[in-house]
């Protein structure tokens, strides 16, 4: 079977605190032994994990990224479709907020959104199987532990899913530079799907058809547009803020 690696302080303690079944083994930097990585060295001794001492050289060679001097060779994460976003949709609570991410190809911010979705109590992030960043190592270093927090579903169809969220009783708004409302004007409680779409592009032309509402950020300087996390921080803790 072909494993995976995580890296990275947070994202390894979060992996070996939410699903240490899925860690063969750690790779650790020689010489390092602070808190934060004794306390590594627990969580793994207690699940029975084992820990091979590397030098930084090996260690650059397996990561290729700043792995902060830990590194977890893992099973991969279990592909979650269709089907497990339909249990999902059965479970949810009374008033939940996902994220939609359509056409978001770039595994940093992926994983920068992951990480704000995370922060922002998103029940799940949901985007098209194709065309769509991959939940790799980079994703999950930069979600800083998110990507073992909040489920990642990779869609067939995502024009349809909207439709099945609409009907589970999901109002979905969409982003838009051209929508009339600003997302502080927008009723942004209850139910809701925010819909992000890629930088430069926005969200494809049958996305957008099938948001119940458009909302903008407006924009006051010479930029034309965020950075996708960015802008998906702004939008979130706007919609936090009103449900608060």
């Amino acid at each position: 079977m072909k494993n995976d690696l995580v890296f990275g302080i947070h994202a390894v303690t979060t992996l070996l605190t939410r699903d240490p079944g899925r860690v063969r083994k750690l790779f650790m930097l020689k010489g390092r032994e602070d808190a934060r990585m004794q306390e590594i060295v627990l969580l793994a001794q207690q699940q029975g994990i084992s820990i091979e001492p590397i030098n930084k050289q090996r260690l650059d060679e397996r990561a290729e990224g700043v792995h902060q001097g830990i590194a977890a060779e893992v099973k991969p994460a279990p592909q979650l479709g269709d089907k497990e976003l339909d249990q999902l949709l059965e479970s949810l609570p009374a008033s939940p907020l996902l994220l939609i991410l359509d056409g978001v190809t770039d595994p940093h911010n992926l994983g920068a959104c992951l990480r704000t979705a995370d922060a922002a109590g998103v029940a799940a992030v949901i985007a098209p199987r194709d065309k769509s960043a991959p939940l790799n190592a980079t994703a999950s270093k930069v979600a800083c532990g998110a990507a073992e927090a909040v489920p990642y579903f990779q869609v067939t169809n995502l024009a349809r899913t909207l439709e099945r969220l609409q009907q589970a009783g999901i109002w979905v708004v969409g982003t838009a530079g051209e929508a009339e409302q600003s997302v502080y004007e927008a009723n942004l409680s209850g139910p809701l799907a925010l819909v992000m779409g890629a930088e430069g592009k926005g969200m494809r032309r049958l996305t957008r058809e099938h948001c119940d509402l458009l909302v903008k950020i407006p924009m006051a300087g010479e930029v034309s547009s965020l950075n996708v996390s960015v802008a998906t921080g702004v939008a979130l803790f706007e919609i936090v803020r009103q449900r608060g």
